[in-house]
């Protein structure tokens, strides 16, 4: 989980520049990221993590932090190894 964790803090960095993110900051309180963001975020997950993000993931909670989007890529990736 770690390197999920990072490989994302990594990408987000790319777009929040003000602070250094912690597993459980609320990336879109701080408020530098947009609409156009999300959609990013979920091209970068599917891309890096090899997992499909379907319309039942699109809960705005499974992208919050950088802890919520590790767990549902572990999830995901769980799915798809069984």
């Amino acid at each position: 989980m770690e390197e999920i964790k990072n490989r994302t803090r990594a990408f987000l960095s790319k777009f929040i520049k003000s602070k250094q993110l912690e597993d459980h900051d609320d990336i879109f309180a701080i408020g530098e990221v947009n609409s156009l963001f999300a959609m990013q975020l979920v091209m970068f997950m599917e891309k890096e993590f090899g997992v499909e993000i379907d319309n039942n993931d699109l809960d705005l909670n499974n992208f919050r932090s950088i802890q919520a989007i590790s767990t549902l890529i572990a999830r995901k990736s769980a799915a798809v190894s069984q």
